[in-house]
């Protein structure tokens, strides 16, 4: 399949983190449309809308030089999710930013790619710090957080007012740590 993107391949121990293709847009649709953890957050949209925002994630990376990587498992071809560095127009900083599709949570996959992209952020492109933002009732994706390294500011994120702020350093120590 031909790229959409300029990412890098990333690997880890059980993924592969690489750019957008044609073909993932169907697991990301049934993800944005139905979802369970996208109904409960109320956060779904419509396939036009999931169309829109795969298009988004494809431009992201012409724009900026970075965005979500599909996240496929190594022993199965198949994806289980995004996880990739974000950075819209009326955001004050950088996003680390994870979603996995469903059958995919549980199994330390957000951990274990969002380590591989802060490496990357920080020795391929010199970022210095990430953020995510993180709703307040997300408690799944706050301890993914919290396994990263990062802290809450205990901020609101100005472009998300339910959204907390968490603050990943990239140093060494921190940026390494095992899922």
């Amino acid at each position: 399949m031909k790229p959409l993107s300029t990412a890098p391949e990333l690997r880890t121990q059980r993924l592969v983190l690489r750019g957008p293709e044609r073909d993932d847009l169907a697991a990301l649709t049934r993800f944005m449309t139905s979802a369970p953890s996208m109904q409960a957050q109320g956060e779904t949209v419509t396939a036009e809308q999931a169309w829109f925002g795969f298009l988004t994630g494809v431009g992201h990376w012409q724009w900026h030089g970075f965005g979500f990587f599909t996240v496929v498992e190594q022993s199965t071809g198949d994806p289980v999710g995004r996880v990739g560095l974000l950075k819209h127009s009326n955001w004050p900083d950088i996003e680390l930013a994870w979603h996995l599709f469903e059958g995919a949570e549980g199994k330390g996959y957000a951990t274990e790619a969002a380590l591989a992209v802060k490496k990357w952020a920080h020795e391929d492109l010199g970022l210095d710090r990430l953020f995510s933002y993180i709703d307040i009732g997300n408690t799944r994706s706050q301890a993914v957080a919290k396994r990263l390294g990062a802290v809450t500011n205990h901020t609101r994120a100005p472009h998300e007012p339910q959204a907390e702020v968490w603050v990943h350093p990239m140093d060494a120590d921190r940026s390494s740590r095992k899922p």
